[in-house]
């Protein structure tokens, strides 16, 4: 008789620090990351983040390696260049004329609106001087931050975390929404494709943040049941249902083993092996939160 199996996911059971946390103590985390795999050259891209009165998202930096898990830092992008309060989590990519984007995801000052901008470059130690160009702006009711982008030929698609800002002290609220595009500069809005569940895990909001299969389409994603929970989202996985993205299961699937359990944004490297390394922002015992892979 056939059998069918689920998708590959993560673990901290075996995960070992990539970049650790810039200081000791809840607020200071390293993560928030985006991997690829270039001709046998791992490329991640993740955020540094300070506690809230020492700056927030301070800067994203890119990095290579060649076993995945040793990294040398190639570029730091500020985000004071960009006139924002905080950086979070980016996304990087190679194009195929051999140039290289990097979106940010920026915090307008003073407010709790968020936008995405890319920068593109001739390989990635130049992206910090890169061409920039607005693609998500937002508005004055959408926050906009986090892409995971998937790029087959000129067909784009991005999965965007979507925080309103309708209700003032609850714009910590999330959903994902999809976009396409030509070009991954000029996107278009399909629609909402995953939300939170009342009463579950997490009903305060889903995020995408990783694609683990195009077909059927499965990703892993962020929640959490709380606003008091928000920056310790723990990972759930979701599958394709119609237009929508369909959330598996009544608990998260990966989750850290200390009273902040944050395991969140997933990144998911397949290996020419068969395997998946993973990369995920964890906390430790103190509150910080490192950088972390794991190879499943």
């Amino acid at each position: 008789m056939p059998t069918t199996t689920g998708p590959v996911l993560p673990r901290f059971e075996g995960s070992r620090i990539v970049v650790p946390a810039p200081d000791a103590g809840p607020g200071n985390w390293a993560g928030a990351p985006s991997a690829v795999l270039v001709d046998g050259t791992f490329w991640l891209a993740y955020r540094v983040r300070r506690p809230l009165d020492s700056g927030r998202g301070v800067s994203v930096e890119v990095a290579r390696s060649r076993d995945g898990e040793c990294f040398e830092l190639v570029a730091r992008v500020h985000r004071e260049e960009f006139g924002a309060e905080s950086f979070e989590r980016p996304a990087l990519m190679p194009l195929s004329d051999g140039r290289w984007r990097l979106y940010v995801s920026c915090a307008t000052p003073g407010s709790k609106h968020w936008w995405i901008e890319a920068l593109d470059a001739l390989e990635p130690s130049r992206l910090a001087w890169g061409e920039r160009q607005v693609v998500f702006p937002g508005d004055s009711r959408l926050a906009v931050k986090d892409p995971v982008i998937c790029r087959a030929g000129n067909q784009w698609r991005a999965w965007v975390c979507c925080h309103p800002l309708d209700v003032p002290g609850h714009e910590d609220r999330m959903s994902t929404r999809l976009s396409t595009s030509r070009d991954g500069i000029a996107w278009t809005w399909v629609g909402e494709v995953l939300t939170g569940r009342a009463g579950h895990w997490d009903a305060r909001g889903a995020r995408v943040t990783t694609l683990l299969s195009l077909d059927p389409l499965t990703v892993l994603y962020d929640g959490r049941a709380s606003a008091e929970a928000n920056w310790f989202e723990t990972t759930g996985v979701a599958a394709a249902s119609g237009d929508r993205l369909l959330p598996a299961g009544d608990a998260p699937v990966a989750r850290a083993p200390w009273s902040d359990p944050a395991f969140r944004y997933a990144a998911a490297v397949p290996l020419p092996d068969g395997r998946t390394r993973f990369y995920f922002e964890a906390a430790r015992e103190d509150g910080a939160h490192d950088l972390r892979t794991v190879v499943v």
